[in-house]
């Protein structure tokens, strides 16, 4: 077999792991089907392919004995026989394969920074990577962007696509154009995973905007219900944490263990994942320390308060959506942060600017919030304290 073509019938898998293990004399060794060890002068052993692709003769290293054995080095000749068979390219499909592929966030920081030239709108600069970075990079911003698909995609949109729904379209809109972007790169093939997410998301049936908000008297009623629904603990935990808080979705879904002091009974939610990209403290009630202690214990080590499956991501906002739908809930999880409002405004005697900094609501007079040098977080300390004795019945 050395260095000679073989007569008569080709040979088929004619090598054995011993065989490959015994050759030392320096030559080619033919396995079968244009497979070859090279056997080179100073004993390094290697694998050859040879085959025809568009009409040339390809010759395509598979690597070192030592790093591939017989078995895969077989595979890898079988992966690249059947490409030159339906039309491709070997080589070029190598030196793809040699291209580091990008993450998701990397794609979207290098879309972002060739795009932005060609923008007007100053606020649509700010908030490109801003959108993405609340409620994107959190669920799949470190996976390689050949790697993102549908329930990717869903599970990102899912939490805002009835409660911000302005917001929701826009980031679908970045993700797409940011998948657009890697595919013409080339480090993406086939459909674009956001024009198929529709079909996964429930109708947006007000196209005014406004959402269907419980009644701040029912609220009491509901958080009693929560416990006897039939979601999980997980999640009915995760369900009155958002109400008691009077946060948003994405802000409780994707909180961390190091945001918590439960010493000082605060919850800190950094600047990159708040809607107004400023850092917003929580102050936690005797309730919420409760639910916060039952959470770490079912949360298995992850660094999420309430972890997905995995344990290694976020609870899924769309549990939400279907806890809400099981319980026969009319009303949106946004609504509750309606209630509280209506709640403090029509039951309190707490200021205006309390009960809009509870709701991290951007100031929108410049001169007023040019003065309002605090977050008022005493006072809002109390505000929220007397939300979760109202909304518990004094429930710890």
């Amino acid at each position: 077999m050395k260095g000679k073509k073989p007569r008569g019938r080709h040979p088929d898998k004619a090598l054995s792991a011993l065989a490959v293990k015994k050759l030392t004399n320096p030559g080619r060794y033919a396995d079968g089907n244009g497979l070859y060890l090279v056997v080179d002068p100073s004993g390094a052993k290697r694998w050859l392919l040879r085959i025809v692709a568009q009409g040339r003769r390809r010759d395509i290293g598979l690597g070192n004995l030592q790093l591939v054995p017989l078995a895969e080095a077989r595979e890898r000749a079988l992966q690249y026989r059947r490409l030159a068979r339906d039309g491709g390219d070997p080589v070029a499909e190598r030196r793809r394969a040699r291209v580091t592929v990008p993450t998701f966030e990397e794609a979207a920081r290098t879309t972002y920074a060739e795009h932005k030239q060609g923008w007007k709108n100053g606020k649509h600069i700010d908030q490109w990577l801003q959108s993405l970075a609340i409620h994107v990079f959190p669920i799949f911003g470190i996976r390689r962007v050949d790697q993102i698909e549908t329930p990717d995609v869903l599970k990102a949109l899912g939490p805002i696509w009835l409660t911000k729904p302005e917001t929701a379209r826009r980031v679908r809109q970045r993700i797409r154009t940011i998948l657009d972007w890697a595919k013409a790169a080339g480090f993406r093939t086939g459909d674009n995973p956001a024009d198929s997410v529709d079909k996964g998301l429930p109708r947006h049936t007000d196209r005014k905007g406004h959402f269907a908000a419980i009644p701040y008297k029912e609220v009491p009623a509901f958080v009693e219900r929560i416990g006897d629904s039939d979601a999980g603990e997980q999640v009915q935990l995760a369900l009155e944490f958002l109400i008691l808080t009077a946060a948003r979705t994405g802000e409780v879904l994707h909180a961390r263990w190091n945001e918590i002091d439960l010493w000082q009974r605060v919850w800190t939610i950094p600047a990159e994942r708040m809607k107004a990209g400023v850092e917003h403290r929580v102050p936690l009630s005797d309730r919420e320390v409760a639910i916060l202690k039952r959470a770490r214990e079912l949360a298995g080590g992850s660094e999420y308060l309430f972890p997905g499956r995995s344990g290694d991501r976020p609870m899924s906002g769309m549990v939400f959506l279907m806890a809400l739908r099981r319980m026969g809930a009319r009303f949106t999880v946004h609504g509750f942060r309606s209630a509280f409002r209506d709640w403090a405004a029509e039951t309190t005697n707490f200021p205006t600017e309390v009960c809009e900094m509870a709701l991290a609501h951007t100031v929108r007079n410049k001169v007023e919030a040019a003065y309002r040098r605090g977050d008022l977080f005493e006072k809002r300390r109390e505000l929220m304290a007397a939300w979760a004795k109202y909304a518990t019945h004094e429930r710890g």
